[in-house]
């Protein structure tokens, strides 16, 4: 397991919490936490014993956005051979997000305080957001003179609608937490003292109920579809999902324990059993 400075990271009873650990700097996004991030999410996927994921801030704070100690070239990629010079380096914010939206296992945000730019954009690949009531969000980007990063411009829109994603950028004002309950952008509110315990129990609620390669699998799917250009997409692999799975043990499981009256006990493991339900394959029967 990967030694962590800038994250705290821990499982209890099938849930790992994942929390941004700089809260003397109000969990400001670095190069080092980006790279955290990323081994993090390596380690659910890996887990078999992990069910569910919480992201959450340390302190006051879930993440004020991308560390601006480096002052007015925070964002300057620094000098190039020649102005023309067309190259272009990989944003961290989007490498996270990108890694999200490819965990395996449901991810909750459970967005405590402040939640700028990037602190913001991190959680739209989140399956679900709760936030306290203290918490502010900003889209801010359009006021540090840049633009919005981390997947937001695909991600943004499909959760809250074009025209509320639209206004919230091209403002970049914070928004109160009721008005990102309002728009959508989280599910709910929680007073501060109450935002984990219902992160934990919903956590909970599908780490005891489920089975984890269906939860997977519906994951990617859910996910994926939103950008298909046609329910066929969703058809096929909705089709190939229920040939592989039907046979399997957890779904024999599923069938017997709710005839007999009794909450299911479900082996199969993502690591081992997960199917890929999205070749690069067309089926002429699909026509």
């Amino acid at each position: 397991m990967a030694d962590f400075t800038q994250i705290h990271y821990e499982v209890s009873e099938a849930v790992a919490t994942i929390t941004l650990a700089r809260p003397d700097k109000m969990n400001a996004f670095t190069g080092v936490m980006m790279h955290e991030l990323l081994k993090a999410f390596d380690q659910v996927d890996a887990d078999d014993a992990v069910r569910a994921v919480i992201v959450t801030g340390d302190g006051k704070a879930f993440c004020a956005g991308a560390d601006l100690s480096g002052g007015a070239k925070t964002f300057d990629d620094g000098d190039w051979s020649s102005p023309n010079d067309d190259r272009v380096r990989r944003d961290g914010g989007g490498q996270v997000t990108l890694r999200i939206f490819d965990c395996k296992k449901p991810v909750i945000g459970a967005i405590n305080g402040a939640a700028v730019g990037i602190g913001a954009t991190m959680t739209l690949p989140m399956d679900v957001r709760l936030a306290s009531t203290a918490a502010r969000i900003g889209f801010v980007f359009t006021r540090r003179g840049i633009v919005p990063e981390a997947c937001s411009s695909w991600f943004l829109p499909r959760v809250v609608g074009i025209s509320r994603a639209a206004e919230w950028v091209y403002t970049g004002r914070i928004l109160s937490a009721q008005e990102a309950l309002d728009g959508g952008l989280v599910r709910a509110l929680h007073a501060p003292d109450d935002l984990l315990p219902a992160a934990r129990t919903l956590a909970r609620e599908i780490a005891d109920n489920t089975s984890g390669v269906s939860v997977a699998l519906s994951r990617q799917m859910l996910w994926r579809m939103l950008g298909a250009s046609h329910p066929m997409d969703a058809h096929r692999a909705d089709s190939r999902g229920i040939q592989l799975r039907g046979r399997s043990g957890d779904a024999h499981e599923g069938v017997t324990s709710f005839l007999e009256k009794r909450a299911a006990k479900f082996t199969d493991s993502v690591s081992r059993d997960l199917p890929d339900i999205f070749p690069e394959w067309e089926d002429p029967s699909f026509s």
